[in-house]
């Protein structure tokens, strides 16, 4: 492939400016150049491709087939370009940060007192964090973008170590004006006839629990609504007649304070581990180690 004539990633943010900016003057706008060099690089393209990307329609510009499909290339080149720059940033500024990924429940409930206790324990060094699921935090470990993540699912790559952290377990638990608070112990069975709030399906909670309602038979619950926060599901669950599967962790403090009442289920508990993982590349890093010793 002759490589000199690929085009350059000026002209593919070009041609994306255009398109999410809504026009070429817009484009020069947000990338501050004149319109001139705008329309220069989508000819670039054009001849780099050899195909029309864009065509005029009344007063607009739209993508042709080609310019859809060069379009998301470009989103998918540049998105990889930020990452590349951030982790390059990284690498200047030495080895003093650490890049934190953790899933959304976690970094609602346990992660702010940890970095705070991190902070007091070691000022010298910084944390970076993130919230997200489970998949793309194990793609960003594998690919060096992430130095160590706390999980609520074990990663299924070869190349990210996991060790255990914490026990944890699901809890079926109720607001103040639920018919069943204060009932004690429920059956089984009972599970299917209640309304629910949960976690969305892609989340590792939702995860763990279809896994462990379907061995027990349980595989149609009435579910309303689903929440990407287990603090936004604590907050409906208070005002409603809903209930949701929680972990202990997030819900010990309502508990506590009976704001919320832990329904017990007759024959069933579902119990979880959470993970710390990192890859070989971070065994010898010192921020790491150090957050993992106040983690342990």
């Amino acid at each position: 492939m002759e490589y000199f004539s690929l085009p350059n990633m000026k002209a593919l943010a070009t041609l994306r400016a255009v398109v999410e900016q809504g026009g070429v003057e817009e484009a020069g706008v947000r990338m501050h150049v004149g319109q001139p060099a705008v329309t220069k690089r989508l000819r670039s393209l054009d001849e780099s491709y050899g195909i029309t990307l864009m065509q005029r329609k009344g007063r607009k510009l739209e993508l042709t087939a080609a310019g859809e499909r060069v379009y998301a290339f470009a989103r998918l080149v540049l998105d990889h370009q930020s990452l590349l720059l951030d982790d390059l940033s990284f690498l200047r500024e030495g080895r003093n940060r650490l890049r934190l990924e953790v899933n959304t429940a976690i970094g609602e409930h346990l992660l702010p007192d940890l970095l705070l206790q991190f902070n007091d324990a070691h000022p010298e060094y910084q944390i970076e964090s993130r919230m997200g699921y489970t998949r793309r935090i194990q793609t960003r470990l594998s690919t060096g973008l992430a130095d160590l993540a706390l999980l609520e699912q074990a990663p299924d790559n070869p190349e990210i170590l996991v060790q255990k952290w914490l026990d944890d377990e699901l809890l079926l638990v109720c607001g103040r004006g639920h018919p069943l608070w204060g009932k004690g112990m429920i059956p089984l069975d009972r599970l299917e006839q209640l309304r629910y709030v949960l976690r969305e399906p892609n989340s590792a909670l939702r995860t763990v629990l279809d896994k462990a309602l379907g061995d027990v038979g349980i595989r149609h619950l009435c579910i309303d609504m689903e929440v990407g926060s287990t603090d936004t599901i604590i907050e409906m669950i208070n005002r409603g007649s809903h209930v949701s599967f929680l972990p202990r962790f997030a819900v010990d403090e309502s508990l506590s304070n009976a704001s919320l009442y832990h329904l017990k289920i007759h024959g069933l508990r579902i119990m979880r581990t959470l993970w710390i993982a990192r890859t070989r590349a971070n065994l010898n890093n010192k921020v790491v180690e150090a957050f993992i010793r106040l983690l342990r």
